[in-house]
């Protein structure tokens, strides 16, 4: 009783309940999205993309303007690119590669611009970015999160049957008229911007985590795409409570560590008990 008391109590404090309103509909977004990440092996192509984020947030930095809008901008642009670039609008490896370097050279200098320019002296915008500031989202902030968010399910739910297909037979989907170059570029795009989202809640250097983990999860559970689906995503959005709920009870351990810590635990746990079932099997 003393335990549920506490953690209502705890719930209903501003921090809290802005952090599980942005971080469930982001973690969402990141475990339906990561599903497809996984499946179509383009897991290097968001790591990418993780680093997009922080190099469009230090340009927007550098410029003077809203950091959320270069976080997005490079992010949707850089995932709409290696699209476009790549095969039938996949992520091939040498345009990922390409675009890594590119992409961090341009860091490099927008690092050196934000040092010397308006914003030398303010390092919490870039510190954010890298690890995440959930527990530091307004009620706007929160709901313009959560909101976005939504609105990418939806588009991905909507181009889910045929992006599948496409994932799993290309040359068949294609020959039954499936556009699926269009479907890989807009399914980079959507990720560009799921790594804008989940970069507010887990960092930069640790999206890949929240992306990669539930999914990989799930394709060990059950090869059902649609089950997968929803197993991806309730594990990654119970990973992110979890770990909300661990960081606030204990204030040393930062809230990104502590949903990527249970993500990956999640997915330990599964592969072992998929492994030794196998066996036994």
């Amino acid at each position: 009783m003393i335990a549920a008391i506490s953690l209502l109590h705890l719930i209903s404090q501003p921090f809290l309940r802005n952090a599980l309103i942005a971080g469930i509909a982001i973690s969402l977004l990141a475990g339906l999205v990561g599903y497809f990440v996984v499946l179509r092996a383009q897991v290097f192509a968001a790591d990418a993309l993780s680093h997009a984020a922080f190099t469009g947030t230090l340009a927007a930095l550098a410029a003077g303007v809203e950091p959320r809008f270069g976080l997005f901008a490079a992010t949707i642009g850089v995932g709409i690119a290696i699209g476009l670039l790549g095969n039938h609008g996949r992520a091939d490896d040498v345009v990922i590669g390409i675009a890594f370097a590119w992409v961090l050279g341009l860091g490099v200098l927008f690092i050196s611009l934000y040092a010397t320019g308006r914003g030398a002296g303010n390092g919490t915008a870039s510190t954010a970015t890298l690890f995440g500031s959930i527990f530091g989202l307004s009620s706007g902030q929160a709901q313009f999160a959560a909101g976005s968010a939504f609105v990418l399910i939806l588009l991905l739910l909507g181009i889910a049957r045929p992006l599948l297909f496409a994932s799993i037979d290309e040359a068949v989907a294609a020959a039954r008229d499936i556009p699926v170059r269009f479907l890989g570029v807009v399914f980079l795009g959507v990720v560009g911007a799921t790594a804008a989202e989940a970069t507010q809640a887990v960092g930069a250097l640790l999206l890949l985590g929240l992306i990669a983990a539930p999914a990989g999860a799930a394709l060990l559970i059950t090869d059902r795409p649609f089950v997968g689906l929803a197993v991806s995503g309730g594990l990654a959005t119970g990973s992110t409570v979890l770990g909300l709920l661990v960081s606030a009870q204990i204030p040393r351990v930062p809230p990104s560590f502590a949903i990527i810590a249970i993500a990956t635990a999640a997915y330990m746990f599964t592969w072992l008990a998929t492994t030794w079932c196998r066996r036994r099997g």
